[in-house]
């Protein structure tokens, strides 16, 4: 669970909600996202607990076929790399070592670059 709920999470939610709404592992997903907060709150577990998008992930995967427990790994990887990928391009063309960035748009990396 994390303090607040991913945007990635909140678009997939209302992906499903608008396609498979009937989908009964998205009713179990929902149901949790729906409760678990407030038991976990009442229990004093979490202050402010929130769902992983990779359930809400996993439930549009296994909808659409992706039924390999071994993929998960691989796809959540394969965004991982992507975003590191992009990460490592960025930071050896400006000079800037390695970092976590924050979101930038390509107008603000032209600044940064001097690029016109």
């Amino acid at each position: 669970m994390l303090r607040k709920t991913d945007p990635r999470y909140t678009s997939q939610r209302e992906f499903c909600l608008k396609n498979l709404p009937d989908y009964p592992l998205f009713k179990v997903i929902s149901a949790i996202y729906e409760v678990a907060p407030g038991v976990l709150k009442e229990q004093g577990k979490a202050k402010n607990p929130w769902p992983n998008v990779d359930a809400q992930s996993g439930v549009i995967q296994w909808y659409y076929g992706v039924t390999e427990y071994s993929f998960y790994t691989v796809l959540f990887g394969i965004g991982r790399a992507i975003g590191t990928l992009a990460n490592l391009t960025w930071s050896r063309a400006l000079g800037y070592p390695i970092e976590r960035p924050k979101s930038l748009t390509t107008a603000m990396l032209e600044d940064i670059a001097g690029i016109k």
